[in-house]
């Protein structure tokens, strides 16, 4: 803050500098005729005020100080000085004195922007939000057209300390009436309501609103970005994004942020389909070819993934020659695009998944980056697990340098998972339990050893591990979720089955996989419709061959046996070696 106090009191230094320098030139140059000078608005008065208002606020006289800035406020009507004792009666929470200074700021100057948002937010903070009604439409009134759509933009933010959101949306709504039948505001306004209705948990009506406000303009990206916000609570506000994606196809920002979205709730075959329009739209920028990329192999497509990598990286590449003799410069910074480690780990993953170990190694060794150095060898450990040399594997992970106290917890789990990935359960657990110990009442640990637990069919175990997770972690969803989903998988205690996935969906609601364990349990209540429902859902959003397993099994039991073979086609070609849809397959006695 000191800069910006004494703000005025350094000009006022600066001004008598420049003075005695010009007196100085005035008595060389004896009596050489000069320019006449500009008149400065710092008469003496004004100089003498502001030096001794900023004298007392140091020495911790607030109240003496904004005494005499506000009078010199008032004689110069000057919006910086009014708005420095403005800021003086806040910093000391002298709300009401910076009320009235506000008032007096927005009466001297009523053009004004800035001392109508403040006499507005210091209503607001002292809870009078209905006063702000008059300085709301003055401010919408005086603003020009663009500074207009800002405000307008900006108000539910206005609002934002005020407790009773209702009241907030009430008011702004009254306040935005008059421009719902412009054509330059109408969007935004609705808009703007939308999201004050919305924090007042009125849902239904923000939606109505972003519908309202999608229908003038479907071009428009304001409903869409706020629709978007909406999906969480209401499935339905998605049309709203999807329609202004067909109306401006060309519209980046948007998608991106859909796709951020989609990717987040692991609707992953969405995410893809929407990063693919934005890639043949806008194929020269680099980002969305590495997030395809990412979520290509996240479903199991290896080769498109490595297309979509392979793109980005040269892409990035190409900038980065270009920028060459900038890069070459001492402490110049690295942007996200020049950083291709997260590129080339996820090449060598796609090389391994297509069995090309060589190829994966080759896309490791240009990764020189000591922060992503266990990344790298655990990645190196799997391709020599891979090869059965599990030995040298985890000795690889162990020699990794333990830079940080986490790091030892890291390393464990690195190894764990190595181990795991070639289904060597009794070692991994072994691991998992040493873990456990060095790390105790760690949630995350207790629960991998929960899964080599069940893979071990300890199922006991498991369940004990699970609860602890549960106790320790509350909102642990993935706990709820595996309990809930290893009783239904066992046909055991089904009813307390479905409550612990109920509860699992509530804490992440739409997840891909525990809406598949939901209808899992429903299927084996035999409520088949309600589970093919679930399921088909589950697998639009993520068409892993685990849930191609289930609802493949869902069909069969209905006799619609050639989706079935349909959907269990598609789950083999993503992943032959799955032990779900192997054992599916096996116990229905289904030959593909």
């Amino acid at each position: 803050m000191a800069a910006r106090r004494f703000r005025y009191s350094a000009h006022c230094v600066g001004l008598v500098l420049m003075c005695s320098a010009a007196c100085a030139d005035i008595a060389s140059a004896a009596g050489s005729p000069t320019p006449k000078p500009e008149n400065s608005n710092l008469d003496s008065q004004l100089f003498y005020q502001l030096l001794i208002g900023e004298i007392e606020l140091r020495s911790g006289q607030a109240g003496t100080a904004y005494e005499v800035l506000l009078d010199a406020a008032r004689r110069t009507k000057d919006e910086q000085l009014f708005r420095r004792v403005t800021e003086v009666a806040v910093e000391a929470r002298a709300l009401e004195q910076a009320l009235a200074t506000a008032k007096a700021w927005r009466s001297a100057l009523p053009d004004s922007m800035q001392a109508h948002r403040y006499v507005v937010q210091l209503l607001v903070s002292l809870n009078r939000a209905p006063e702000t009604a008059e300085p709301l439409r003055s401010m919408l009134a005086r603003a020009s057209s663009a500074e207009r759509v800002v405000l307008i933009n900006s108000m539910p933010r206005f609002f934002g300390s005020n407790a009773d959101r209702r009241q907030s949306a009430v008011l702004i709504e009254q306040a935005l009436q008059p421009y719902l039948s412009n054509t330059e505001t109408e969007v935004v306004s609705r808009v703007a309501m939308a999201r004050a209705w919305f924090a007042a948990q009125d849902a239904a009506k923000a939606l109505e609103l972003t519908r309202a406000a999608h229908a003038l303009d479907p071009a428009a990206e304001g409903p869409a970005v706020f629709a978007i916000e909406l999906m969480a609570e209401l499935e339905t506000a998605e049309a709203i994004v999807q329609g202004h994606l067909a109306a401006k196809p060309d519209s980046h920002g948007v998608r991106l942020v859909y796709v951020r979205t989609l990717a987040s709730t692991q609707r992953y075959a969405d995410a893809v389909a929407q990063l693919k329009i934005s890639t043949l739209n806008q194929p020269q920028l680099a980002p969305p070819w590495l997030t395809l990329g990412a979520l290509q192999l996240e479903l199991k497509q290896p080769a498109e993934a490595a297309q979509a990598l392979q793109t980005y990286v040269q892409l990035v590449e190409a900038s980065a020659g270009a920028r060459a003799p900038d890069a070459e410069e001492e402490g110049s910074a690295v942007t996200p695009e020049q950083d291709l480690t997260q590129a080339w780990l996820l090449l060598a993953q796609c090389a391994e998944q297509l069995g090309d170990f060589k190829a994966a190694e080759s896309w490791l060794s240009k990764i020189d980056n000591p922060q992503r150095a266990l990344e790298v060898q655990t990645r190196r450990a799997t391709l020599l697990a891979r090869q059965g040399k599990i030995a040298q594997a985890r000795e690889l992970i162990r020699r990794v340098p333990e830079r940080a106290p986490e790091d030892a917890r890291a390393k464990l789990l690195a190894e764990a998972q190595v181990l795991r990935d070639v289904k060597r359960w009794g070692d991994a657990n072994a691991v998992l339990v040493q873990a456990n110990q060095q790390f105790e009442n760690d949630a995350d640990l207790l629960y991998e050893q929960s899964m080599t637990a069940e893979k071990l069919n300890r199922v006991a175990d498991m369940e004990r591990l699970l609860r602890r997770v549960i106790k320790i972690k509350p909102d642990h969803h993935h706990a709820y979720n595996a309990l809930g989903y290893s009783l239904a998988d066992r046909n055991l205690r089904l009813p307390e089955a479905k409550q612990l996935i109920q509860k699992a969906l509530a804490l992440s609601p739409g997840e891909p996989f525990i809406t598949d364990s939901l209808g899992w349990v429903e299927f084996r209540l035999g409520n088949r419709d309600e589970a093919l429902r679930l399921l088909r859902s589950a697998y639009k959003s993520r068409p892993d061959p685990e849930i191609a397993a289930h609802l493949g099994e869902v069909l069969w039991s209905l006799g619609q046996k050639d989706e079935a073979r349909r959907i269990w086609r598609e789950g083999q070609k993503r992943d032959n070696a799955n032990d779900v849809l192997r054992e599916t397959l096996g116990r229905l006695r289904v030959d593909l």
